[in-house]
């Protein structure tokens, strides 16, 4: 993860945000982190119709930025390196809350995650965790908010499991090796977990909280500022990226396992037995989106409750959708 972070401040020093060349044109910045929750974006880009769409409106170049969690993908956002970001819900809250100029403007996914615990680990409900070692995305993340979350509303307090920040990869790898007892993860990771024998999941996030918004389509305030119609449009090409998802389930896979150079196997298996589910509308996102908020405070990850209005612009989606 530090990797990550320190790529993602060089970044800054070099590119700056929203990049014109003399002639005006526009090199768009798109954060995103290696999940089937964010295959969206990957189908766009592969399709070309990041570039493509948004010529018109002056971008002549799209570069795409690899996170392994929200927390430095938001970093790497507040220090300006980014235009638009793929990321996990609750990532915004805190960098908004902190300063960060920039607004949810379209949905990503709702669930999507799950808790799974290695082979010889027994699971009888969320007090048998007590004392388990359980890898999941850092403080602030969408996973580390609902899982502590679900334990809290459970009569297990947080510090009772030992929770271990770590991105994907990381917990994968201790999943392996045995240095876990478990993990939470966003798909496809429980996924390869599963069909590698490691572990078997054992609570899907949707059980957690039912229906709880998972990633978010982030936007720059400048960008939003400077380029509402380029805005626009970046929501059109997400809503059209979204939809050939559904339409076209084995290829967006292949797509993804292509990106990733994971097994194709395992990218159909878990986009085909997740609890999760693709959307583009903002406005469902909206009320467990607050009640991340509310959860972050009381876990002092933030020291204010941002607004409904600081957090999210859904004007923009209304536009796409002609509403």
């Amino acid at each position: 993860m530090l990797v990550f972070l320190i790529v993602g401040l060089v970044v800054v020093a070099s590119l700056g945000c929203i990049t014109k060349t003399p002639s005006e044109n526009i090199t768009l910045r798109i954060g995103y982190q290696p999940s089937t929750h964010q295959i969206a974006e990957m189908v766009a880009m592969e399709k070309g119709w990041w570039l493509e769409d948004l010529r018109p409106f002056g971008v002549t170049a799209v570069e795409e930025y690899e996170f392994p969690s929200g927390p430095p993908e938001m970093q790497a956002m507040l220090a300006g390196s980014l235009d638009v970001a793929y990321v996990g819900t609750a990532p915004p809250i805190s960098a908004i809350a902190g300063g960060l100029d920039a607004k949810i403007v379209a949905g990503v996914n709702t669930n999507g995650s799950a808790l799974a615990l290695a082979p010889d680990k027994e699971y009888k409900g969320p007090a048998s965790l007590r004392g388990m070692s359980i890898a999941t995305f850092p403080p602030g993340s969408i996973q580390d908010t609902v899982l502590k979350k679900w334990l809290k509303e459970n009569g297990v307090d947080p510090s009772e499991v030992k929770i271990l920040p770590m991105g994907p990869g990381d917990a994968v790898t201790a999943m392996f090796a045995g240095q876990v007892d478990g993990s939470f993860l966003p798909e496809p990771s429980p996924s390869v977990i599963e069909m590698a024998n490691r572990g078997r999941a054992v609570v899907y996030s949707g059980e957690m909280w039912p229906n709880h918004a998972c990633c978010s389509l982030v936007v720059s305030g400048k960008l939003i500022r400077e380029h509402p119609e380029l805005v626009e449009q970046i929501v059109k090409t997400h809503i059209k990226a979204t939809e050939y998802v559904y339409a076209h389930p084995d290829e967006a896979a292949r797509i993804y396992a292509n990106r990733t150079k994971q097994d194709l196997s395992v990218v159909e298996y878990s986009m085909k037995n997740w609890d999760g589910r693709w959307i583009s509308d903002p406005h469902v996102q909206i009320p467990s989106t607050m009640e991340y908020a509310r959860v972050n405070y009381e876990l002092k990850y933030i020291s204010r409750m941002p607004s409904e209005e600081e957090l999210f612009d859904v004007s923009f989606y209304d536009k796409a959708r002609g509403e």
